[in-house]
């Protein structure tokens, strides 16, 4: 067995946290509220919801079966597991994760300008202000320092393993998250206008939306973004786990705790929104409703607001650097299986190329929103789409197999199966041409 299967979990509560935590991301607190705001609020969600049960989970399911079986990093996995003609889809995750980590550094470096900027100079005291200090992330000098810092914190995390690091960094960031989360949603039911919130961008509906191209590729980029199918993360953390571990079970509480998330997350933003009346800046702006809209209502309320915005900021910083870590263990985890490489060189290595790579999106925002939608939209749900067509058809026996040896019933085990074979692929399939489809309007101006 190659070096970096020689780590294992400490338990099976360190994988479920590591993997919750990979899932638990910045596209819970920021992609969630303003996908909900574009795409009819509970349509959108309900949607989303949805994608997340019938699709997601079984694709979830199926990486944790093909990491566990294997043994092996995500680059050779699919390679032993079905054959050569499997190996492009191994390097499909190394693509996917260093494109996405690529971005995410960006906007983990956004997050942790500005919560500097917060802590330093305070709140914006106007919409001006704050639209002022967002346009001057892009290419920013402290948006930089941001970046490096966050990949530098991300490798310092990997390079100490999976016991020392990944876990240890689950263990204490994804509760502390969880109580700074619960706290900001108690607090925001308070708010002047919080019911209003609800109901506009969580449970207001409209049907025609359930057609609507762009709410059916915000729909499919939120779950798979946000539970972080398709690119590799959970075939790797899944490659440490031992055999005892009841994959469904395992499966069904990652995917409970990052949807908890999202919707916690809107709970707090979105009375935020209506009680400052902010509607049209979060639903103009991908990231209006995290680095303007709440820095600007929050500003009214003085050392409350404050408080409250350091808070959020240093939530979201924490949660993104639990999906950080996810990423980089991707192609460090392949590097050293296949270069037979230390840990720590391969994780210098990597996140130096990460870096590189960032840079021109680091310098422009267009060029970040389309790696946005690429990395982290296209190659996600095409990702999932080949593992659910791999494991559902290609090596089926491998999946019931895995199931059965984890103590699951046949019942679940058949069910699941199903999903996998004619569920998942023709809706992802769906999924994947509205999305292209869609984003080609979009770049052309057409949609």
């Amino acid at each position: 067995m190659a070096a970096a299967q020689k780590e294992h979990w400490g338990s099976g509560l360190g994988f479920v946290l590591a993997a919750a935590g990979s899932a638990v991301g910045l596209g819970n607190l920021w992609g969630f509220a303003y996908r909900a705001s574009q795409g009819g609020g509970g349509t959108f969600v309900l949607l989303y919801l949805l994608i997340v049960l019938v699709v997601c989970l079984p694709v979830l399911v199926a990486e944790m079966v093909l990491g566990r079986s294997t043994g092996e990093s995500p680059l050779v996995a699919p390679l032993k597991a079905a054959g050569q003609r499997w190996r492009p889809l191994g390097w499909l995750f190394i693509l996917a994760s260093c494109g996405i980590l690529a971005f995410y550094a960006i906007l983990m470096g956004w997050t942790a300008a500005t919560l500097v900027h917060s802590l330093v100079d305070g709140l914006p005291k106007s919409e001006t202000e704050a639209t002022a200090f967002y346009d001057g992330l892009s290419g920013g000098r402290s948006a930089l320092l941001g970046q490096g810092f966050s990949l530098l914190l991300t490798a310092v995390v990997v390079a100490a393993g999976i016991r020392g690091g990944i876990e240890r960094l689950s263990r204490w960031g994804l509760p502390l998250l969880f109580v700074m989360l619960i706290g900001l949603v108690i607090w925001a039911a308070y708010l002047p206008g919080s019911s209003s919130g609800y109901n506009t961008f969580l449970l207001n509906w409209d049907a025609k939306y359930f057609l609507d191209f762009g709410t059916i590729r915000n729909a499919f980029e939120q779950a798979f973004f946000s539970i972080g199918t398709g690119i590799g993360c959970i075939v790797c953390y899944s490659a440490y786990l031992d055999r005892k571990a009841h994959l469904p079970r395992e499966g069904v509480s990652i995917v409970a705790l990052d949807t908890i998330v999202g919707l916690l997350a809107g709970m707090v933003t979105f009375p935020i929104v209506m009680s400052f009346d902010l509607t049209d800046l979060v639903s103009s702006r991908p990231l209006g409703a995290i680095f303007i809209a709440l820095p600007t209502g929050l500003s009214s309320l003085g050392i409350t607001g404050l408080i409250v915005a350091v808070t959020f900021f240093g939530l979201a910083y924490i949660a993104g650097i639990t999906s950080a870590v996810s990423l980089l263990e991707v192609p460090v985890a392949s590097l050293i299986q296949l270069a037979g490489w230390s840990r720590t060189k391969a994780v210098c290595v990597v996140a130096a190329l990460i870096f590189v790579l960032g840079l021109p999106a680091a310098t422009s925002t267009p060029l970040l929103w389309w790696m946005t939608s690429v990395f982290g939209g296209i190659l996600l749900i095409f990702g999932g789409l080949l593992i659910s067509f791999l494991m559902g058809w290609v090596i089926p026996s491998r999946f019931s197999q895995e199931l059965s040896q984890s103590g699951t019933p046949s019942s679940l085990n058949r069910v699941f199966l199903f999903c996998l074979r004619w569920i998942s692929p023709p809706v992802i399939a769906a999924g994947l041409l509205i999305s292209v489809v869609d984003l080609i309007r979009k770049w052309t101006g057409q949609g």
